[in-house]
């Protein structure tokens, strides 16, 4: 963020996704408990426990070089549990981690009339602090999330919570929405006046992009937070259908990467040299 004022991190779900979002260029990972959540095909509803999420973080962290924000939903718990997730999650590999002012169990933020029920605000203050007195890495992010504009409360309700957190210790606020045009983002992030910088995930509001939000001239980070698993699910349908159709794989297979690519995603050279030189 300070060499380039605005990073793009990608949603991963798997160690193979972060290799490709690597490849591509993206400046870090978005380790998404959504996403992981659709991996194993339940909803985000705080299903998938912290052991199976630090499981895949660590899987994730063992094969990239770059940076991991992990999701942690609302910490688990109440401070005690944050505090907790704060040292697994440090310890896991993580460089950052977004904790959500929701009550637990959470319902994900973009299903049409989920239950979005928020923490008093004290008490997500309290999360807050512990999270920051717990990391042992002053560069690892406490980056408090906010889901006013998605329970509907408004920007006056959304901007008290965030200049609350950040008396709390947040490094970064993230602010969300579910409109499908960004106009309540652009509109908080005008008001915005503290000198913390903005996250935002512009899942439901597309149309806003790296460009527009550089004259936000706040947002220093951009998460994609569904991509990598709808454009899995997307490739994967239409592969199996087709497959089913043409009754084989003789039209499919000319469509789809050759196992040589997926060989070389595993580092499979690294693999045979290493046997060629330690097996006797």
């Amino acid at each position: 963020m300070a060499e380039t004022g605005l990073v793009h991190i990608m949603a991963a779900h798997s160690p193979l996704s972060a290799i490709l979002a690597e490849e591509a260029g993206f400046d870090g990972l978005w380790a998404s408990g959504f996403e992981l959540s659709a991996l194993y095909g339940v909803p985000d509803m705080s299903l998938i426990s912290m052991t199976q999420h630090l499981d895949m973080l660590r899987a994730i962290a063992g094969c990239t070089r770059l940076p991991i924000v992990a999701d942690i939903d609302t910490g688990y718990g109440n401070a005690i549990n944050v505090i907790h997730a704060i040292g697994e999650y440090e310890r896991a590999g993580a460089g950052a981690v977004v904790i959500e002012d929701k009550t637990f169990p959470k319902v994900t933020s973009l299903v049409t009339d989920g239950r979005q029920e928020l923490l008093r605000i004290e008490e997500f203050q309290g999360k807050i602090e512990a999270a920051v007195a717990k990391r042992q890495d002053p560069d690892f992010l406490v980056i408090a999330r906010t889901e006013a504009l998605i329970a509907e409360l408004g920007e006056a309700e959304a901007l008290r919570r965030a200049r609350a957190y950040v008396e709390a210790g947040a490094d970064m606020i993230l602010i969300h929405s579910k409109k499908k045009d960004p106009c309540e983002i652009e509109s908080f992030s005008r008001a915005w006046t503290e000198a913390v910088p903005l996250v935002i995930v512009p899942n439901a509001y597309p149309d806003l992009n790296a460009e527009r939000v550089k004259a936000l001239r706040n947002v220093r980070m951009m998460i994609y937070g569904n991509y990598g698993i709808r454009a899995s699910a997307t490739a994967m349908q239409e592969t199996f259908r087709r497959i089913v159709a043409d009754g084989g794989v003789q039209h499919v297979h000319k469509d789809i990467l050759p196992v040589e690519e997926i060989f070389r995603l595993q580092r499979m050279d690294e693999v045979k040299a290493a046997e060629a030189r330690f097996l006797r």
